[in-house]
C-alpha cells in the first residue's frame, strides 16, 4: 500500500511546508529533510494516512521505561493527569515523571500517542514505524482513528535553525513480529551490548529502605542455599546517607562501609550489585546543601524531578564540577569498593528539558553515554531513562514501572501517572516491550515472589508474575527472604529458574492473552486471565 506524507515546520521566522513528492511503501526507510530560514524552530509535524479496523490494536511506546504502554484498541485513549487535583500534581510534582510536561494530552477515544516507536497490529501482522535518530529530537507519533491519520513530530522546538535541517528518519517495516523489529533495529545500526543473562536477589521489595549490615548479611546467607555461582546479589536503596550523597555509606547502617559487604559476597561466589540514582539529589541532602549551583535549572530555579525520598533534583551533567564529581564516585563505587554491576536508577533526571542547541532526547543520548564511560567494562542496569537511548547502551534495562506487593495499588493511587507502582501494568510491559529483548539490551521485568508474609498478591498472580517474567526478561531476581522458604517454594523457585534456563520458542499470542513455548521438548502454555487485565 503506497503512501504519501505532509510535513510543515513552524519557526519565529516564516513556516515551511513540504509535500511527499513521491510515495513510499512499508518497508521503506523514510528521510525528510527541510532548508529553515534562521530563526528558532517552534514545531515539526508530518502527517501520514493510516487506516486501522475495528480489531487492529495499536501500540505506542511510552516516555520512560517505567510508563504504562500495553496495545490499545480503536477506541481507547490514554489518560494524563487531569483526574488528580492540580495542587496534589504541584505538591507531589507527579507531572516531571515523564512527558506530561511538555506533551499535550488529547484525551479523546481513539486518540493514542509515544515516543521512538510505534505500531499497528492486524493479527500476526505488523506495521511498525521506528525513529532510526533521536539526537534531532524525540519522535513523537499520534495516532487518530478518526481521522486515519498518524501525526509524526519532532521534539525540538526551541532549537535555533538555519539551513539544512533533518525533520525525520523514520523505518517502515511490515511482517510479522520479528520480521518488523529485526528490519527497525538493523536499520538502525544497533546493537545490544553483550552479556549473559542475569539471576539472582535484590533487596528492595521486602525491605525497601530499611536495610544495615546485619539484614544484608542475613540476607546472603540465605541465597548462599539457593543461588548459584555467578548469580547477583544486589544491595539497592537504603545504604547511603541521602540520595545524592554517593560517596559514603550510612556509617549507622553499615559502620565499615560496603566493602567488607562486597568482600563476603564475592566469597559466596556471588556477583555484588548496588543501586545508586546518578542523577538525582534529594531536597536536603549535604550534595544539594554545599553545592546548589550543582543542581539542573530552569528558568533560573532547581527543576524539581518528582516526590520520591521527599523531593529532589537533578545534577546538571553540562557542569565540569559535577562530571568530575560522577567520576569519583564510580571509581569509588566499582574501584574501592568492588561492585560488579550497578543498577543506575532516576536516569530521566539528566534531562527533562534541552536549551536552544540541544534537544531533550540528544542530551539524555549523551547522558546515557557519559555513564557507560564511567563505567567501563561493568554491567549497567538501567532504570527510568527513556527507551531509545538505553539502546546499546546498557547490557541489562527496566521496561516496566516498580511491581507491587498487590495487584494494582491502592484505588487512589490509579488515578496518578502511568509511571506509577503497579504488579498489573509491569506484567503489560513485560508482556508488550518483550521485542526490546536481546535487540536494545536485556529485559528487566523486575522481580517477582514467591512468599506468603508481606504480599498481598494471590498465590495465581505470583505464579503469572513468575513466569512471565522468567519467559520473556533477561533479569530474573527476587526480593524474598529465601531463608523461610519452605520445601515447595524452593521446588517452585527451581521451576521458574529452569523456564528461565531452558524455555524455547517463547511466543506470545496476544489475541488469546496465552503464552506457548517448548520446556525439553514438550509443549506448554500460559493461559493469561483476561478478567485480571
Amino acid at each position: 500500500m503506497l503512501m504519501t506524507w505532509r510535513a510543515a515546520v513552524k519557526t519565529d521566522c516564516g513556516d515551511v511546508t513540504l509535500e511527499g513528492r513521491e510515495s513510499f511503501d512499508w518497508g521503506d526507510t523514510l528521510h525528510i529533510t527541510a532548508d529553515l530560514p534562521n530563526g528558532v524552530i517552534k514545531s515539526v509535524a508530518a502527517r501520514i494516512p493510516a487506516a486501522v479496523l475495528e480489531n487492529d490494536k495499536i501500540f505506542m511506546n511510552g516516555y520512560q521505561t517505567w510508563t504504562s504502554c500495553p496495545e490499545y484498541g480503536v477506541r481507547d485513549m490514554i489518560w494524563d493527569l487531569s483526574r488528580v487535583p492540580r495542587p496534589t500534581v504541584r505538591k507531589y510534582d507527579f507531572d516531571r515523571y515523564a512527558d506530561y510536561h511538555f506533551v499535550r494530552y488529547p484525551k479523546l477515544p481513539g486518540v493514542t500517542h509515544g515516543h521512538s516507536y510505534c505500531y499497528f497490529r492486524r493479527g500476526d501482522t505488523y506495521r511498525l514505524i521506528g525513529s532510526l535518530d533521536e539526537a534531532p529530537g524525540y519522535t513523537m507519533f499520534e495516532y487518530d482513528v478518526s481521522l486515519a491519520q498518524l501525526t509524526v513530530r519532532r521534539d525540538c522546538a526551541g532549537i535555533k535553525c538555519g539551513g539544512e535541517y533533518r525533520l525525520f528518519d523514520l523505518k517502515f517495516a511490515l511482517g510479522n513480529e520479528d520480521e518488523v523489529f529485526d528490519a527497525w533495529f538493523r536499520a538502525a545500526g544497533i546493537k545490544p551490548v553483550e552479556a549473559p543473562k542475569m539471576r539472582g536477589y535484590s533487596s528492595w521489595y521486602n525491605r525497601y529502605e530499611d536495610i544495615d549490615r546485619e539484614s544484608i548479611s542475613g540476607d546472603l546467607e540465605g541465597c548462599k542455599t539457593l543461588l548459584k555461582s555467578g548469580d547477583l546479589f544486589q544491595i539497592d536503596d537504603g545504604w547511603e546517607n541521602a540520595v545524592g550523597d554517593w560517596l559514603e555509606a550510612d556509617s549507622v547502617k553499615f559502620p565499615e562501609g560496603l566493602r567488607p559487604i562486597v568482600d563476603e559476597i564475592h566469597a559466596s561466589g556471588l556477583k555484588a550489585g548496588l543501586w545508586l540514582a546518578p542523577f538525582a539529589v534529594k531536597k536536603g541532602s549535604k550534595t544539594a546543601a554545599e553545592h546548589p549551583d550543582w543542581l539542573l535549572k530552569h528558568n533560573g530555579e532547581p527543576w524539581s524531578q518528582g516526590s520520591n525520598w521527599g523531593g529532589f533534583y537533578g545534577l546538571d551533567i553540562d557542569n565540569p564540577e559535577v562530571t568530575e564529581h560522577l567520576k569519583r564516585v564510580f571509581d569509588r563505587v566499582i574501584d574501592e569498593w568492588g561492585f560488579d554491576l550497578l543498577k543506575l536508577d532516576f536516569l530521566y533526571a539528566a534531562a527533562p528539558f534541552g536549551t536552544d542547541k540541544e534537544t531533550r532526547a540528544a542530551k539524555m543520548l549523551r547522558a546515557a553515554d557519559l555513564l557507560r564511560e564511567l563505567c567501563g567494562n561493568t554491567p549497567i542496569l538501567g532504570c527510568g531513562v527513556p527507551v531509545y537511548p538505553a539502546f546499546g547502551k546498557f547490557e541489562y534495562c527496566r521496561i516496566s514501572c516498580d511491581v507491587s506487593l498487590d495487584w494494582d495499588d491502592k484505588p487512589q493511587m490509579r488515578l496518578c501517572h502511568r509511571e506509577r507502582v503497579s504488579t498489573k501494568q509491569a506484567i503489560l510491559n513485560t508482556l508488550y516491550r518483550r521485542e526490546l529483548n536481546g535487540r536494545g539490551h536485556l529485559n528487566d521485568p523486575d522481580v517477582f515472589f514467591l512468599r506468603d508474609d508481606n504480599i498481598d498478591l494471590l498465590p495465581e498472580q505470583k505464579r503469572l508474575l513468575a513466569e512471565i517474567n522468567a519467559l520473556f526478561g533477561g533479569v530474573l531476581l527476587t526480593s524474598d527472604d529465601v531463608s523461610r522458604y519452605t520445601k515447595a517454594q524452593r521446588e517452585a523457585y527451581a521451576y521458574i529458574r529452569d523456564l528461565s534456563e531452558n524455555a524455547e520458542n517463547v511466543r506470545f499470542h496476544p489475541d488469546e492473552l496465552r503464552v506457548t513455548y517448548t520446556l525439553r521438548g514438550a509443549e506448554r502454555t500460559v493461559d493469561i486471565p483476561r478478567e485480571w487485565f
